[in-house]
Parts: C-alpha cells; structure tokens; sequence
C-alpha cells in the first residue's frame, strides 16, 4: 500500500461531464483538485449521441455557461450543426441543439483540464472510500493507493458496476470496450447507502460509405447559428446536415419475430430504463398501431465515417440489428460499425442526498451524474458544477452552501426533483417539469445565474463588466421605450401601418407599440438612443431582452408573483433533528416519508409525493408548540 503525498481538497472520481465540470469549478475555485478516470484518452466522452442541449436540456447547457461551466463553450467551438428547437411557440420554450464532432468535443475538454492550473489528472481505478467518523477523507485505488482528500466527488456514470448486453451476450463494462468499477458499489453500500439498479441503451453506429442518401430526408441546420454560451462571438465552423429515414412494417416484423432474442424481453435486464428515451423494440411492442419510426442519421464526427441512428436504440442481437437496419430502404446494404447495446448500472437513489449533492449518510462526499438516477450529458454536468462548487466551498472550511432555487433555474428544477420525489427511472429534463418556465428561459440564463459564478471566481472581470453593461441596457432601453411617444402625425400613421398594425389616434408609447404582436423590436430599434454606444452582439441582446419583457410583461408579473408566494414556504425552515413522530396527527406513511427526506424547509415537505396539506398543517402546528416552549 502506497500513500500519496499530496493532499487533495477536492477529489473527484470519474472524468464524464459530471466530473469534467466538478474538477474545473473546485480547481477554478483555487481548490488543489484531483480528478481520476479509468482512461485518459476518453475524458468527457459522448457515449451516447454526440450532442449536446435539446429541448430543456439547452437551458441547463445556458444556466452551466451563466454559472461560469465549460459546456456551451465546448459545444461552441466543436458543433457541427446548430438547430434552434420550438422557434414556433414562445421564447419559454426554444432550447438550443447541438450536433457536436465526437473527436473533438473530447479532446477540446481534455485540454481544458490538462491546462488547468491546481487541476491533477490521474488514471486508476477507485474501488475503496476511505470514511473515518462519518466523514470521507480520502480513496483507495485498485492498486492499492491511497490518496487523501477533504472532500470527494462521486461521478461514475454508467460504470457504477455496469453490466452490457447485446442479444443473449452479456459481459461488465462502464461502455462498450470498457472496464467497469465494479468494487466501488460494495464502498457505496459500506457507507451505509441504498443502491437501486437502471438501465440505458445506446445506438448502432454505421458506416456513412453504405448509406443511399438519395433515400433520405436532408435536415439542414439554422443558416445563422446561435451559440450557447454567452461569451462566444460568433460560430465560425463548418457545418453539415443530418438525414432522416424510417423504419416500416417489414422493420416492426423482424423486431417482433426475433423480441425473444431481447434481453429487454427475455427478463435478463432488471434494471428501469429510461422512459421517455425507449428502445426500438420498446416503441415497436408498447406502440403496435404505428406503422414507422422516425431515424436520424448523425455524423458522429467530421473525421470518422461513423453515423448515429437516433432513435434506434437496442440490445436486439447483432444479426437482428443488421436484419431490421437494412429493412430500411436507405439502408439496404448498410454495414454497422458499432452495435447498439444495452447496459445496467447501480446508482444511489437520490433521497439519500442534499441540494448540495453532499451525501445524508456520509460528510464530504458529494454524488454527480448517473449515480444519482439522471439521464443525458447535461443533467449530469449540471449536477457536476453545483457539487464542485459546494465541495470548494466545503473544503475552505467555511459554512457557505450554494442550491440554485426552483425559481431561480432549471439546475433548481433538476436537483430538487431529485432530492425530494426521488426517481425509480433515469431523470430526464423536460421544461414541463419546470412550474416557473416563463422566467426560466434560456435566453436570460445570464440574468439570473451570473453574478453567482461571479461571487464564487468563476466568471472573469472582463464577462462580469460586460454582463453588467447588458443590465444596464436593458433597464435604459425599457425606460426609453416607456417615455417615447410617437405623435398621432400623418407620418407616424404611415409607419405604423407599413407594419401592419392597427391606427392610432392619439400619441402612443413604443411600449405600447412593442406589445402589438405584429410589431417587433428591430422595427423600433432605430429610434432607440440607449443601445447606440454597444457593440452588435451586445446590442443584439439588449434589445432582445427589452422585446420580451415588454411583450409578455404580464405573464411574468404574474410568475414572478407565484415565485413570492413560494418563496416564503422555502423560507420556514423545519427545526433540525424534528422527531415525526412526535408529531400528532401524522400518518405512518408521511412519518416514514418524512424521515427518509428530510425536508429542509416546509416548501419542500410540501413537494414530497405522498404528503397531504394536513400533513404540513400538523408540522407547523408542531413547530410552533416547540418553539414556544423554548
């Protein structure tokens, strides 16, 4: 046994974008940070499909950017396509996507780390938590080194044990060609934490070479992208297009004649998968009446001639994979480069953790990602951020804590979903599940979420002046908007009825203008004076920022009201170490329930599944009499 000589602050396992995120916000932090993966060559390796953002999912992408995170900037620089998603409802919604270059997306966030200073990178193997008086101070490797640390951060994604399926082979692996850490489950459970088991799948990868794309659906990108994060100037790449094919009864046929040979079907998997993410002979046997499925075809990277069939995952055998692929016209005489498979995996069900991410039954150790029953890149980079940054704080030595709000950002929505309705299936982003949407939106991420990667040294000088000098634009252009009149003039008639708006008869403010849904900023822009001293891009979100406050003025007042009202439940705190079942009036069921959550405050009691407006009531009820008699 061997001992390291340097002791780390934070020490985070796993090197996926989890990971990635939690060494840099802890190293930019000025923590010393340690970060190991089992192999160097695939730091923040795509393992699934090689993008990044979607719908919900690119307001996680924003709010990581806003908090001072190196997602947006990694899909930025390395996109290969960029589809702005529900441009045809309203800005609540749209949510940016990014097809990124595999090849590069990795090796752009392997230099990040490589060149960050305070930032180790250590290839090995974690199987043991060294845990002394309730408290992690360090980990063992399977070699049998140890290496101190005052706080740990767990990111293992899928290799948590992780067991691969394809057809009726099955072997361990975190991916496919990959080992598993297969010790680190029995340290978990050691250290006094459940373990449930979840499933996901992945999709054949097959040669571009074999594809008829004269059978194919062209699906081009935006002309004028837009980036994610908000330092990036402009995208200056090139840029391809994606292909859509279908699947038809021939391809529903093979997949019912050979459903046995699933491992899904055949009851070999345990593991819950993901829902909203099904495999094809999952929507094949769930759906019968439909006759075809939709198949994007995705270059996986510039360099390579590999294509991902999005929305066709499967752990069917290989000669079942290569039958219904070439069922597909555009794919007759497809070859198949990459099976899809199926693998399972342990993860911690997430009631065991804080809004810190900090376990409940261990101090100092911090869970990210897929241990925590998540789904997709960005959930788990998001979890990444907050847990680096609160393992940071923690190893300072201080009391500060950092949780984001569900009225302050989807990362919020995401962790107190976790934290409180647990999940017996991989999580997955979705913006209904955020109730405060309307001022949740990705294009104010900044608005929100900046001046805490600013407090916490995340956020240069430079980005936080300029976000400033946004602020301030924003509240002049408002102003000006509300104090310019136009005169009921022959001329002022004119131009408003090129707009195709409605007569005026007496002077009316651009305020009043902007919110005619036919009128838009850019038709007002040249009688604004407040954005004349801004550059484009800044201009550009400035008036941006205006149009939307002005025209859904109402529907956000009314939110933001709703977020007053939840707010002050967030703010009555449940007296420590409460004994449930002293308290009269509840029922067994939410005594356990109670007990198992923890709940901080009497809004989040209120958002446990289960729990029953009298539950709260006889809580608070309880608090009061205790309190007095203090």
């Amino acid at each position: 046994m061997y001992k390291n000589s340097t002791k780390y602050d934070v020490l985070v396992v796993g090197a996926g974008h989890a990971g990635a995120e939690s060494a840099l916000a802890a190293a930019r932090m000025g923590l010393k940070t340690c970060i190991f993966t089992i192999n160097l060559d695939n730091i923040a390796q795509m393992s699934c499909n090689p993008a990044i953002g979607g719908l919900a999912k690119g307001h996680l992408v924003k709010e990581i950017d806003a908090l001072g995170g190196e997602m947006g900037k990694a899909a930025d620089r390395t996109g290969i396509q960029f589809r702005m998603l529900n441009t045809k409802k309203g800005p609540a919604v749209h949510s940016l996507r990014v097809q990124s270059d595999k090849k590069e997306y990795q090796q752009y966030m392997k230099q990040v780390l490589e060149n960050q200073p305070g930032l180790d990178i250590k290839q090995g193997i974690v199987e043991k938590l060294i845990i002394k008086k309730g408290k992690v101070c360090g980990i063992e490797t399977n070699i049998g080194t140890i290496y101190e640390a005052t706080c740990v951060v767990l990111t293992p994604g899928t290799f948590l044990n992780g067991l691969i399926h394809i057809g009726e082979a099955s072997y361990p692996g975190g991916r496919n060609g990959e080992l598993a850490a297969e010790k680190l489950s029995l340290a978990l459970k050691a250290a006094g934490l459940r373990l449930g088991r979840l499933k996901t799948g992945t999709n054949p990868r097959i040669n571009r070479n074999t594809i008829d794309f004269s059978k194919t659906e062209d699906q081009p990108g935006d002309k004028i992208p837009l980036p994610f994060s908000f330092e990036t100037e402009k995208i200056d790449r090139p840029l391809v297009s994606c292909q859509i094919v279908y699947t038809n009864e021939a391809t529903n046929a093979i997949i019912r004649k050979n459903i046995h040979r699933s491992p899904l079907y055949g009851g070999r998997i345990k593991g819950v998968g993901p829902r909203y993410c099904p495999s094809i002979e999952d929507k094949v046997m769930r759906f019968p009446e439909k006759t075809r499925h939709q198949i994007f075809l995705e270059p996986e990277a510039l360099s390579t001639l590999e294509i991902y069939c999005n929305g066709l995952s499967t752990s069917l055998p290989l000669d079942v994979q290569y039958a219904f692929l070439r069922s597909i016209p555009a794919l007759a005489n497809v070859e198949i480069m990459r099976p899809g498979y199926a693998i399972e995996y342990d993860f911690v069900p997430p009631d065991q953790i804080k809004h810190t991410l900090e376990t409940k039954a261990v101090k100092n150790l911090y869970l990210a990602g897929q241990i925590n029953g998540t789904s997709g890149y960005e959930e788990a980079a998001a979890q990444g951020l907050i847990a680096g940054i609160n393992a940071a704080l923690r190893a300072r030595g201080g009391k500060e804590e950092f949780v984001v709000g569900r009225s302050e950002g989807y990362v919020g929505v995401l962790i107190d979903d976790l934290v409180t309705k647990g999940t017996e299936e991989p999580y997955r982003m979705f913006t209904s599940r955020a109730e405060y949407r309307l001022v949740l939106r990705q294009d104010n991420a900044d608005l929100r979420l900046t001046e805490y990667g600013f407090k916490f040294g995340l956020i240069s000088k430079t980005r936080h002046e300029r976000f400033k000098k946004k602020k301030e634009g924003i509240t002049a252009v408002l102003l000006e908007l509300g104090k310019t009149f136009l005169k009921a003039t022959a001329e002022n008639k004119i131009f408003v009825k090129n707009l195709n708006s409605s007569d005026f008869t007496e002077r009316i403010s651009l305020t009043e203008l902007l919110r005619r849904p036919e009128i838009g900023i850019a038709d007002l822009a040249g009688s604004i004076k407040a954005v004349a001293g801004l550059d484009a891009r800044l201009k550009a979100e400035v008036l941006e920022q205006a149009e939307i406050q002005v025209k859904y003025e109402g529907y956000i007042k009314r939110q933001l009201e709703q977020i007053e009202r939840f707010e002050e439940e967030e703010h009555i705190k449940i007296t420590p170490g409460i004994d449930y079942k002293k308290v009269h009036g509840l029922s067994g069921e939410a005594v356990e329930k109670f007990k198992k959550i923890l709940p901080e405050s009497i809004g989040q009691a209120r958002r446990i599944s289960g729990i029953a407006p009298s539950d709260i009531t006889a809580v608070l009820v309880y608090m009061k009499k205790t309190n007095n008699k203090h």
